[in-house]
């Protein structure tokens, strides 16, 4: 078990080197192929639409302005900063999921009639809700920073509610009359039974919300006027795209980085918790 285990690491490690390579060769080999043939379809390779990777690269170590600091110092600051905005909005939304989740599963009632709403609130776009959530937390005295957390938190509840609502009725109906018939609570029920049968379930929803808390965070931060987190920098680098694409290009490397983050603490998580569980273990 412990070589199947250490093969299956070094495998995974391999594949977290050779899939960044691999891009790097494809994006760079479309640009060549583009740029040696002269297609312009979907749209014109050059050093402005397509930079080369070591050109993105280098814009790391250049500074923003005159005198400042390096860029990758900007964009530490910055992911730092919408990070604990994503880890907030990420909290917050897996608790108003799973609170949900557990309500929806006692209650049919409920479930038939506020499950519509549920998934009716995703087709709304976070661009289009995003003014109205800053603009009304701003009237009551709510900070930029936590209308934005809410705003990520939107983006969350919503996979944790629906894989949990699922993991919470996977347990085997005969599995709940016995405990039932020993006169269990709902309480212990759902503790003993519902709750560690839908962990998997809870981790898949998890792992997707941990990458919509970033995205949630860096939109809200727009229609906020937060300059100080990666959706401020994006906006800052967009206005001189055609004259810096470097910058901006760079900034979307740190964006992907973090999501890769957050979503490997989860994984991190799950391991810790599902894996070593009683029934996991041989």
């Amino acid at each position: 078990m412990q070589g199947g285990n250490g093969s299956g690491t070094l495998r995974k490690l391999a594949t977290l080197l050779v899939v960044p390579v691999a891009l790097i060769v494809l994006w760079e080999g479309y640009k060549w192929l583009w740029q040696t043939t002269g297609w312009g379809w979907p749209f014109v390779v050059n050093d402005t639409t397509m930079p080369h990777v070591y050109s993105i690269l280098q814009a790391f170590s250049q500074p923003t302005t005159t005198g400042g600091p390096p860029l990758i110092q900007s964009l530490l600051h910055a992911a730092w900063f919408t990070m604990k905005e994503a880890i907030a909005g990420f909290l917050l939304g897996g608790v108003i999921g799973f609170g949900l989740a557990v309500l929806l599963a006692h209650v049919r009632l409920l479930e038939r009639g506020l499950l519509p709403f549920v998934v009716g609130s995703q087709t709304v776009p976070i661009l289009a809700i995003a003014p109205m959530v800053v603009i009304g937390l701003g009237s009551k005295g709510v900070q930029g920073w936590k209308s934005v957390a809410i705003l990520a938190a939107w983006l969350t509840f919503f996979p944790v509610a629906i894989n949990t609502l699922r993991g919470l009725k996977s347990p085997d109906r005969r599995a709940v009359e016995l405990m039932q018939s020993y006169a269990a609570s709902q309480w212990s029920i759902l503790w003993r039974l519902r709750v560690p049968a839908s962990l998997p379930y809870i981790f898949t929803a998890l792992k997707i919300s941990a990458t919509a808390s970033v995205i949630g965070a860096i939109i809200g931060e727009t229609p906020a006027s937060i300059q100080d987190g990666l959706g401020g920098a994006i906006v800052n680098f967009n206005q001189y795209y055609s004259l810096q694409p470097t910058f901006l290009w760079a900034t979307n490397i740190i964006c992907a980085a973090m999501g890769l983050v957050f979503f490997g603490l989860v994984v991190i998580a799950e391991h810790l918790v599902v894996r070593r569980a009683p029934e996991n273990v041989v």
